[in-house]
Formats: structure tokens, C-alpha cells, sequence
């Protein structure tokens, strides 16, 4: 044993190149290659063109640069003098967020086309500065609370709406006042002037504070999920109360379509939760129904389809959601409008779904006798109403939330919204898989409200390894923080934060969008078989996954001439 510790054995060591050595490495990568053929974005890669493959490598290029520098506290950092933390690639995204969007990756994922946004809220991709500069240009819009806004406690908890208003007599009392009255009207400007904090440049400040989940909020993840969640419920209810009345509605649709399309997204599949009250201009009298509002929503998007800047946008479609902590004949109720308004706009209404905390909310399971009866009557009134269930955006495994992704499979959904929990269950992957079920996911929303801690903890990579469909979506971006309707914060976290995917994987996941939008009304056979043969035929998402590759081979030729010299530079 001496000998062996006092003697030099350097000689005795192979050498890399020795020929063992090296059929060692050859089985290794032939190993990794046989793994990664398994992954759902495999088939895209093998197609690349050269363009493409020269553009990925480019594009990965700059990415290890930047993590070796943009991406380190070795450097002289804001962040870190603020005592904000370390800087490293893969960073939360709330801390990462202004440094992203001065890098060369920034640039080029933001001018990538993106494809078709399946999984987003409306009430969340208001423009914040937008909604309100056009709530304060507007007449007769009024703010109200149930309780005096006189305390900090209450300027961040006590409910605040907006209301349209004629007539109603400018008020002597401040609503910032212990004197107010509870749900008087104020005028909008009166009260954003006589803001205690700042005048109105503090009240926009706080509003939109109440109406997002602030940075200290998304950071705080140790009050855990449902903490951070009653913030974000209680953001809606303000923003419901303003963005749907009509004046402010249209230009707010026109203006998520105008963002959509500047970000790349020529196509959005955007949710709603009917639980809102809809105003027609100069009217103080709630709608009884939705139709009008859906009409509205349809008349716009086909105005922006039809101007200069919006001829490129394809349109957009409504997948009618229900709140899931709803009793049983509210969600009924909201059943049978969502069928009525389908009868008379069936070009708009593209499915149906269960939105809320699922953790707080009733199971698929439980309302499984209600969910029969709505497809019944489907079948009856001769409509195709498809499910697009939120299933797995929990953290739990084998909890009653977490079967959710279950019974959304034996229902027939033709997405999953999150699928956060997906990975544990090896069995409902491969029916997935089979069943051509597309997983809308939303990384940064998962992060915001505590599912993970960062982009390097998402399950995404697991599933997209398993060769599960998934396309990118933003969910609340105005809620959560993205500050803007497009999808290049996702894209850039899942850039930056897994090698394996590149920019190559980013062009699956987009083509996936495509592939998987709900562009007209399918019967299940037809909308499995158009999935299958997108690349084919003459159909309208046929013809949407052409016109996006041209775009996509376009844009890879911008970045091999932009950025081919220039890949190795400092960013």
C-alpha cells in the first residue's frame, strides 16, 4: 500500500485519447443521443434547416456567454449592493427581470415568432398604465370602497371598484377621509388628486400595486401558495370592475391584440372568468347577460384584424371559465349562458374550463355529474363546446387536487392548463402522449405563486424529456408581474434556465402553439387528426403551421446576420 501512495502512476493513467477511453465516451454519447430522441421536441430538431441549426448554435453561443457574465456577482452589480442577493443564471425572475431585458438574448427571443398564446386570462393582460390613462380620459368613471381608505392597513386591504356614473354630485368627502362614506362615488380624479401619498403619481403607484402581486410579494415564498393567492384573487375584482365597461373594454382589447402582435403572438386562445359585470358606454346598468360583451370582444378583434398594424394578427377566441369554489347551481347557471352565448356566437366561444386555486376550489372529480349534463347538453343543441381544464397546478402527489389531471383526461380535455404535477405520474404521461393532449405551461406564473423557487426547479424539462406536447403561455402577465401581454419572459427564463432546450426547443414549443389552438370547432377525431397532420393538407391550422415556419426560418436568418460575427463578444 505504501508503494502504490509514494510511487508516480501518472504514467499508468490513460490518456483522453487512449482508444478505451474513448469507445467509453462514444457509448456515453450514444447513450445521451438515445435519451434525447425520446424528447417531445426531437422531431422538430431533426428538421432544422441549415439556417436554423446555424441559428441555434449562435443563439447558444451567447447564451453561455452571457451566464459567464451578465449572470455573476464577480462584476459590478446594482443588485447585489442593494442587498437583493446573488446574481447567477436561472435567478428568480422578479429580481431578474430589468437585467433580462438589457441582454442580447432579450433581443432575439423578443423578436422570435411565438406563434399562438393558449393559456391567459383577460382580466390580467390589462396594460396597467394603459387601462388607467384611458380610465382617467374617460367621463363619468367614479371610485368606491366599503370602507374609508384611511389606514395602511386599509390602502392594502379593503376593497376598491370603479363604476361609470352620471349625474352623481362630486362628493365633500374625501374617500382618503375617516368621514367617508362607505360606497359613495367619487370621481376618479378627484380622489387620484387628493391621494394622501403622492397625489396622483402615488395613486397609480398604489393602484397598481393592488392591482398586481408587487415584488416583496412574489419574493415572500415562505407564506407559501396560499398566501400570495388571496392577493391575487382580490386583484381581479378591481380590475373586472374597470375593464369591462365598454369604452374602456374596446380599446383594452385592441391594445392586448396591438402588444400580442408587437411580441410575435399572431393568435391567443384567452380565458375569462363570467362572474363580472359588463356596462355599456354611459350606462350605469349592469348587462343581465354576456352576449353583448362578447360581441364587443369579437367586433374589436376583428377592427384590429382589419387595420394597418393588425394584418398580421390571426384572431382570437374565448374558452368560457367557471370558478371552481362556485356553489353547484351558480356553476350550472354559468353552464347554461356559456351554451347560450355559444348559440349565438359559436366563432368565439371556443371551449369551457374550471379556473381558482385548485387547492380551495371543488375537484373535476366532484363535479363530475355537472360536467355530464353540460356535454349533454352540448350534444342536444347540436354544439361543439371541447374542455380545456386547469388540472395540476398544485404541489401536491396523490392528493385529491393532484387527481384532477385524472379526471381532465377522462373527460376529454384537449389541453392541460399547468399540468404543474404532471411528472409524478408516469402512467397518465404515456395516455397523454398517446391521446395528443397539449400541456399549456406557464413558468413564471408557477414561480410568482409558489409552486417552485425558480426557472431551474420547473418540471417542464422532465416532461418535454418524456416527450409530452407543451407549448410556453404567460397566464396573468399583468397580475404577475411581466408588465406586458407577450411571452418573451417565458421564453427567456426556459432559454436561459435549461440547456437542453436552446433555441431550437423554444421553436418546437412555438410550433406547438400553433399546432394546438383552437382556431374553429373540431370534433375530437378531427381536431386528433388535424394535430397529427399539421404539416399537411389545406386546413386552416395547416395552413397557420406554414405560415409560421416561413416566419420562423425568417427569423433564424436574421439572427445567424445580426448576431453570427458576434456571438463569443461580452454582452
Amino acid at each position: 500500500m505504501a508503494n502504490i501512495l509514494e510511487s508516480d502512476c501518472t504514467d499508468e493513467v490513460p490518456k483522453i485519447n487512449d482508444p478505451f477511453i474513448q469507445k467509453y465516451f462514444h457509448g456515453r454519447d450514444a447513450l445521451i443521443f438515445q435519451e434525447q430522441k425520446l424528447r417531445s421536441d426531437h422531431t422538430f430538431r431533426q428538421s432544422l434547416s441549415p439556417v436554423a441549426a446555424e441559428a441555434s448554435e449562435v443563439v447558444s453561443c451567447i447564451r453561455d456567454e452571457e451566464q459567464r457574465t451578465t449572470w455573476t456577482s464577480k462584476f459590478e452589480d446594482s443588485l447585489a449592493e442593494d442587498g437583493e442577493g446573488n446574481i447567477y443564471p436561472g435567478m428568480m425572475f422578479t429580481l431578474a427581470k430589468s437585467r433580462m431585458e438589457k441582454t442580447k438574448l432579450w433581443r432575439i427571443v423578443r423578436r422570435m415568432p411565438k406563434g399562438a398564446l393558449l393559456h391567459a386570462h383577460l382580466d390580467a393582460m390589462a396594460d396597467l398604465d394603459f387601462v388607467f390613462a384611458k380610465a382617467f380620459s374617460a367621463d363619468g368613471i367614479h371610485i368606491y370602497s366599503p370602507d374609508p381608505l384611511c389606514s395602511p392597513s386599509a390602502l392594502e386591504k379593503s376593497p376598491v371598484f370603479f363604476q361609470f356614473s352620471r349625474g352623481v354630485p362630486r362628493s365633500t368627502v374625501s374617500i382618503w377621509s375617516p368621514e367617508y362614506r362607505p360606497s359613495t362615488l367619487v370621481p376618479l380624479s378627484v380622489a387620484a388628486d387628493d391621494f394622501p401619498n403622492g397625489g396622483r403619481d402615488g395613486f397609480l403607484a398604489w393602484i397598481k400595486g393592488r392591482c398586481s402581486i408587487t415584488a416583496r410579494e412574489s419574493l415572500n415564498h415562505h407564506h407559501g401558495p396560499n398566501a400570495v393567492w388571496q392577493k391575487f384573487k382580490s386583484t381581479f375584482m378591481i380590475l373586472g370592475s374597470i375593464i369591462f365597461y365598454e369604452p374602456i373594454f374596446r380599446a383594452f382589447v385592441r391594445e392586448m391584440c396591438r402588444q400580442l402582435l408587437d411580441d410575435g403572438v399572431r393568435w391567443v386562445d384567452v380565458r375569462a372568468a363570467f362572474i363580472f359585470q359588463y356596462r355599456r358606454e354611459g350606462s350605469e346598468v349592469a348587462e343581465e347577460g354576456y352576449e353583448e360583451m362578447i360581441r364587443v370582444f369579437g367586433e374589436e378583434i376583428e377592427n384590429f384584424k382589419a387595420s394597418r398594424e393588425g394584418k398580421d394578427f390571426w384572431g382570437a377566441r374565448m374558452i368560457w371559465t367557471s370558478l371552481r369554489n362556485l356553489e353547484r347551481r351558480e356553476i350550472v347557471e354559468s353552464m347554461k349562458q356559456c351554451i347560450s352565448v355559444k348559440m349565438s356566437y359559436p366563432h368565439l366561444i371556443a371551449g369551457f374550463d374550471l379556473v381558482g386555486q385548485e387547492d380551495q376550489g371543488r375537484t373535476l372529480k366532484d363535479l363530475t355529474p355537472e360536467l355530464f349534463w353540460f356535454r349533454k347538453r352540448c350534444v342536444e343543441e347540436g354544439i361543439e363546446i371541447p374542455f380545456f381544464f386547469h388540472a395540476g397546478e398544485c404541489l401536491g402527489d396523490g392528493d385529491e387536487t393532484d387527481q384532477n389531471l385524472f379526471d381532465a383526461l377522462l373527460l376529454g380535455t384537449r389541453r392541460i392548463g399547468h399540468g404543474f404535477s404532471l411528472y409524478k405520474h408516469p402512467l397518465l404521461i404515456d395516455m397523454i402522449k398517446e391521446k395528443k393532449i397539449l400541456v399549456e405551461s406557464c413558468p413564471i406564473s408557477n414561480e410568482v405563486l409558489r409552486l417552485t423557487g425558480s426557472i431551474m426547479s420547473h418540471p417542464l424539462p422532465a416532461l418535454l424529456a418524456r416527450g409530452v406536447p407543451v407549448a410556453l403561455c404567460n397566464d396573468d402577465p399583468s397580475i404577475l408581474g411581466q408588465e406586458t401581454n407577450g411571452m418573451t419572459h417565458d421564453f427567456w427564463q426556459a432559454l436561459q434556465g435549461w440547456k437542453n432546450l436552446g433555441l431550437e426547443g423554444l421553436g418546437a414549443l412555438a410550433e406547438n402553439s400553433v399546432r394546438w389552438a383552437a382556431f374553429e370547432d373540431q370534433s375530437t377525431q378531427d381536431w386528433v387528426r388535424d394535430i397529427k397532420d399539421a404539416s399537411f393538407g389545406n386546413g386552416v391550422r395547416a395552413l397557420r403551421v406554414k405560415q409560421w415556419r416561413i416566419e420562423w426560418e425568417a427569423f433564424c436568418e436574421w439572427v445567424v446576420a445580426e448576431f453570427g460575427g458576434q456571438a463569443g463578444e461580452d454582452s
